[in-house]
């Protein structure tokens, strides 16, 4: 198959040209820079290679649906294994020929930045820098790139390391279902003499009024890559005071040259902080600016050169939790005063064995809840990160990539700790406090009786509050189960069917399997996915959402060539009126809940994209006439996403409905007539507008009546504090958020909730 579209514009856009919206197409980063731009933030000059270029250049050499089956491995690959099947896969990409046209398109992009200027040419994946996954380091970057040759490689080079062993476990861990695909950004080079990160929340505890900022000599890439131990600086956001300064050890920088990069030695003893208090102040002040911008904490990249102050990456924070209350210290059977002392980098403790690595190469050596140890916890580590207790490193600071990482996986980190690998014995029985920065030699035991132990890590230090607003989360695939149940929620309000299919059944086309004589083996593998599910939140309830592909989506799958072509498909053939067309679909779902609720009741369906009364009586009419339709203690609910459900809500009520969950991002789309993807329109967008808020008020108000339950599962509950405040004064009986908001959100209910109560008591005194 070769791209039947040429325009330069398929491939290539400029930075000033894209934004949030974009990211499908550009990648989290590029779209973050893109936004950045426009708002008047300072951003060098760049462009985009979108992930089309990527995807006709593996189709253009009869690779991508190799590829696809390979996205991400099994859990019990062996890592021998997995690295070698990762090898060949990128040798792959790596080899095919870019297409004439394409490459035309990048080498002219290049040029008009400047003849032969120095560019940093960055990976760009969708899924990369986004609310929920950083995908901090886990595709390439390269620096200092010269000439239109090394460009072309360099984009190459980006585009193999997305089947890189480490991306692949990546995508595995999180969950990511779709077709891997990778962006790149191209930017000019800033020859930095000071550069590094800046949190504008405590990465470590969660505390959202302080600003925490790492910096080095040089290059960036020193300080987000682990090499070097860099200065670390606390700021309170509260009149920029600084709080803390915490001189790191940095023994050679990176410089940036006309004809490459430089390394250079740099006194460590040399006393001097890499930011006095004004470049500090600047930085701090330039993080708050963009975290207003984009609403929400952020974790930005920065360089300093000739003392101007550029922004060479944002995304959001992906690790935030409750903010944690101080631990008690942790005592041990040994001494009480450390062994080692570094930078708590993930939050936690966690006891095992030591196991010094210098390569990952030696990863086998590290038996599943031992400690490693290790110069630098680089993306490399990932295959082997999983498996380890907890993690201390002789280099790093608590912002570099790999730490962000770490605190995803929710594993204890005490980086910069100079000499763990030479101070700590393999088999040394050791305790890691990732909120300290200590390591202990022996085995923990709490030194009061509140102090968090090796076993509790998993849960929250300070007490989650009470709210009768259930607070659910949304999930995609299974993997991420068990740790997501471990928290503060109390159910799944959206299970995503569509994303196991991606994942679980490797992209095939239920009817293809269906035609293959492959039907049971469609249902055992969907059941397996939903029960882990399941099992991992019972008793507490997982309402699982039918099939929502839409018929693009769908003809994307392999064996996808059945699908009509529709020019709107996004209000197309989809939902509701789909299964009544296509019943074998339907027919699908009710046969995995139907096994899985032989052994798991917490398990209950809802019905997407219901447009009209007649469709869901038909729907539901298949439902009772099928064995799983007698099964009255499974409740049933629907989506509400098309404005016509306030006129009908009260007919499906009399249907047999038991709940209806409200999809506020199709429900905006169809009440504003915009297309939420449109970037031409992003300004009418607006969950918030008064029209959408009184659809939804009217939904609440006219399901509470009919005695249905209620909840909204759209993404801007996730985002936006203010209508999850307006949802509770409605008396929605509860949300459901991505994992990664579900604490915030819980807070934020429980001071509304708060609130409410208050104003009633004042208004009768």
């Amino acid at each position: 198959m070769s791209p039947d579209v040429t325009s330069p514009k398929r491939w290539v856009r400029s930075i000033d040209e894209v934004g949030p919206p974009d990211a499908p197409t550009v990648g989290g980063k590029s779209a973050n820079l893109g936004e950045l731009t426009r708002a008047g933030f300072p951003v060098p000059a760049a462009f985009a290679l979108t992930t089309d270029a990527y995807l006709d250049t593996m189709a253009a050499n009869g690779l991508r649906e190799r590829l696809l089956r390979e996205s991400a491995p099994g859990e019990d690959v062996p890592e021998q294994q997995l690295l070698r099947e990762s090898e060949e896969l990128a040798a792959l990409v790596t080899g095919a020929t870019v297409p004439d046209d394409l490459c035309a398109a990048l080498v002219a992009a290049y040029t008009r930045l400047g003849s032969d200027v120095p560019v940093a040419v960055r990976s760009s994946a969708p899924a990369e820098d986004a609310a929920d996954t950083s995908f901090a380091g886990i595709h390439e970057s390269y620096t200092n790139v010269i000439g239109s040759d090394a460009v072309v490689r360099a984009v190459q080079a980006c585009w193999a390391s997305l089947w890189s062993a480490r991306a692949r476990t990546y995508r595995g861990l999180r969950g990511v279902g779709e077709e891997p695909s990778i962006a790149v950004v191209v930017q000019t080079m800033v020859r930095s003499d000071a550069s590094g990160v800046a949190f504008t929340a405590d990465p470590r505890t969660g505390d959202r009024d302080r600003i925490v900022v790492e910096a080095a000599l040089g290059l960036g890439e020193v300080v987000v890559g682990g090499q070097v131990e860099p200065d670390t600086y606390v700021v309170a956001k509260d009149g920029m005071r600084v709080l803390d300064v915490h001189r790191g050890h940095q023994e050679f920088r990176i410089s940036s040259t006309t004809t490459g990069e430089d390394r250079v030695a740099v006194d460590p003893q040399a006393g001097a902080r890499v930011l006095d208090d004004d470049a500090l102040g600047r930085v701090a002040r330039l993080a708050v600016d963009v975290e207003a911008h984009y609403g929400c904490p952020q974790d930005l990249e920065f360089a300093i050169a000739d003392g101007e102050l550029w922004i060479v990456q944002t995304r959001p924070i992906t690790t935030l939790g409750t903010p944690a209350a101080p631990s008690s210290p942790v005592g041990t059977n040994g001494a009480d005063t450390p062994v080692l002392t570094g930078l708590g980098a993930g939050p936690g403790v966690a006891t095992g064995k030591a196991r010094v690595l210098h390569d990952p190469g030696d990863g086998a050596k590290l038996a599943a809840g031992e400690i490693l140890v290790a110069p630098m916890t680089r993306p490399d580590w990932l295959p082997i990160l999983r498996r380890a207790g907890g993690i201390v490193t002789d280099g790093g600071g608590i912002t570099c990539h790999a730490a962000i990482v770490g605190r995803e996986l929710g594993k204890p980190v005490v980086v910069g700790a100079r000499t763990a690998t030479t101070s700590l014995r393999d088999g040394q029985v050791v305790t890691v406090d990732g909120d300290s920065g200590s390591v202990f030699e022996g085995a923990a035991h709490p030194s009061t009786s509140d102090a968090p132990t090796a076993a509790a890590t998993a849960a929250p230090v300070a007490a989650a509050p009470v709210t009768a607003t259930a607070v659910y989360v949304n999930l995609a695939t299974p993997d991420a189960a068990a740790a997501v149940a471990a928290t503060d929620v109390d159910g799944v309000g959206l299970l995503r069917a569509e994303f196991m299919i991606t994942d679980a059944l490797a992209g095939e086309h239920p009817v293809h399997m269906i035609a293959q004589g492959r039907r049971d083996e469609y249902v055992t593998r969907m059941a397996e996915g939903v029960a882990t599910i399941a099992a991992a939140f019972a008793p507490r309830p997982v309402v699982y959402r039918a099939i929502d592909l839409r018929s693009n989506e769908f003809a994307d799958l392999v064996g996808g060539e059945v699908e009509p072509h529709e020019e709107n498909p996004m209000i197309g053939f989809r939902g509701c009126f789909r299964y009544i067309r296509d019943p074998e679909l339907f027919s699908l779902d009710l046969d995995v809940l139907h096994r899985v609720r032989a052994q798991h009741h917490n398990v209950h369906l809802m019905i997407p994209f219901v447009r009209t009364r007649w469709e869901l009586r038909e729907c539901l009419a298949q439902l009772d006439a099928h064995p799983l339709g007698a099964d009255r203690s499974m409740l049933r609910w629907i989506m509400a996403e098309v404005p016509s459900v306030v006129y009908w809500l009260p007919e499906y009520a009399r249907l047999g409905i038991d709940g209806v969950s409200i999809g506020s991002n199709d429900l905006t789309q169809l009440m504003l007539g915009v297309d939420r993807d449109s970037e031409v329109c992003r300004d009418v967008f607006d969950t918030m507008d008064p029209a959408v808020l009184d659809a939804i008020d009217s939904i609440i108000e006219r399901a509470g009546a009919a005695g249905l339950t209620t909840s909204l599962c759209g993404q801007a509950v996730s985002t936006n504090t203010g209508l999850a405040e307006h949802l509770v004064r409605r008396g929605i009986t509860s949300v459901s958020v991505t994992p990664d908001a579900a604490s915030v959100t819980r807070r934020t209910v429980a001071r509304a909730e708060q609130r409410i109560l208050l104003d009633r008591a004042r208004s009768e005194s």
